[in-house]
């Protein structure tokens, strides 16, 4: 739960200096009279500045003010961007992913989706929980990985899309083998071959292949010894009526 993706902390840096620069070509980007803080500039400037400084909470005003005050500048689509970032940066990961489903909603072809869609599945992995809690947060992430392989299958996240989902799927089958073995232990043989079977079914290949194989052989074996046990005992219990 500690892995942390660089991205999410210097994204911001490179569209800065790709498309700020690019945007502002011939102008004295820092030249002081176009660093008013009422500006575009001097606004996105500020929360790009606050930003790097962890200052996630006045960062996002900023990029606000500059989203609301210029909404048709350039820069209020970076600032959108900015304002996804300073929240997941934060750890206010609702607020974030409601920031970055704006941003697909209003710039559904913009080039950076792959990025915001990502970031989207990582506001959900970020409050996986430990394996013997609700997994939600955890199918939730895996879903938006997956549809971002799915639409953007060439994109340079993807490769860091599908290490996350992997990592996603390892915890369900993680959680689904847990929940399995307290069944096992707990006498409940049929749920717990339900829950071994659907690993062996699902979640091939992710670590847990061989032990989930001993657990089905294992349980399917007990079964079989309760069921004998369960049909002697109705044999006893006829000789003893007659």
């Amino acid at each position: 739960m500690n892995y942390k993706i660089p991205y999410h902390r210097y994204l911001t840096l490179l569209c800065a200096v790709s498309l700020v620069l690019s945007l502002l070509a011939g102008c004295d980007f820092f030249r002081k009279s176009s660093m008013s803080r009422g500006t575009p500039e001097g606004l996105y400037k500020q929360g790009y500045t606050d930003y790097q400084n962890g200052r996630y909470k006045k960062a996002v005003q900023s990029f606000e003010r500059l989203r609301d005050e210029y909404p048709l500048s350039d820069l209020a689509i970076l600032a959108k961007l900015g304002i996804g970032d300073a929240y997941y940066s934060d750890k206010s990961y609702a607020e974030a992913e409601a920031a970055y489903s704006d941003f697909i909603y209003l710039h559904p072809t913009n080039e950076n989706l792959p990025y915001v869609m990502y970031q989207i599945g990582m506001c959900h992995y970020e409050q996986i929980l430990s394996i013997d809690r609700d997994q939600s947060e955890t199918r939730r992430a895996a879903k938006e990985f997956e549809k971002l392989l799915v639409r953007f299958p060439n994109s340079k996240f993807t490769l860091m899309a599908e290490k996350m989902l992997r990592e996603c799927r390892s915890r369900l089958a993680e959680h689904e083998f847990y929940v399995g073995e307290f069944y096992f232990k707990t006498k409940n043989y049929q749920s717990a071959l339900q829950r071994f079977e659907t690993i062996a079914r699902e979640y091939a290949n992710l670590g847990l292949d061989y032990k989930t194989a001993v657990y089905i052989e294992e349980t399917k074996k007990v079964m079989v010894l309760e069921e004998a046990k369960k049909v002697e005992e109705a044999k006893k219990k006829e000789k003893e009526k007659k």
